[in-house]
């Protein structure tokens, strides 16, 4: 009786230090010392392509995706569109509203995001936490959203976003963002 009660404390134990050590656990200073430095102003501006995959309570692929994106800024205002083709047919289209703000501090608003994201960008590293409520053919659903994108030397930007309802975890987005081909050089 003793044995499985020391069990049990332990299950819980780890269960509670779990977070200290998980993706939630990130913070931007962990990054401070990387490079290549990731502004948004510059490493958010012009034509994208981004392809990625969504991830079930599973971990199984439940949805994958093309992206289109768009970055225009003036100053420390700026906008990104993002225009998304999903592999099952669906479109979706999202205009992000980014206002830069001091120590690498920003804020981003959105249509379908509840009240003000907010993010900050240090090193190599972004990270922007906000609630998104679902489309209505995906259940309305809000959800506490956590991205991280980290810029590689090449330009590329790896984004790995975590969704939470409830403080549980429903969903995770893996996607890249590269800077999209210049047609008119390629004619």
């Amino acid at each position: 009786m003793k044995l499985l009660l020391a069990l049990i404390i332990l299950v819980l134990l780890l269960l509670l230090l779990r977070p200290g050590f998980g993706f939630r656990a990130q913070r931007p200073s962990d990054y401070a010392n990387t490079g290549p430095a990731f502004d948004i102003r510059k490493h958010l501006s012009g034509r994208f392509i981004s392809e990625g995959m969504i991830y079930g309570p599973t971990g199984r692929v439940v949805s994958r995706f093309v992206a289109e994106m768009t970055g225009e800024w003036e100053g420390d205002s700026g906008t990104l569109s993002e225009d998304f083709q999903y592999a099952g047919g669906g479109t979706q289209a999202r205009k992000w509203i980014l206002t830069a703000g001091p120590d690498g501090a920003f804020t981003a608003e959105a249509d379908d995001i509840i009240g003000t994201g907010r993010g900050q960008h240090s090193g190599a590293s972004v990270r922007l936490d906000y609630r998104i409520r679902l489309p209505e053919d995906g259940g309305g659903h809000v959800l506490d959203v956590t991205d991280w994108m980290y810029l590689m030397e090449n330009g590329t930007i790896m984004n790995r976003s975590e969704m939470r309802k409830f403080g549980v975890k429903v969903a995770e987005l893996i996607a890249t963002i590269r800077p999209a081909p210049d047609t008119e050089a390629e004619q």
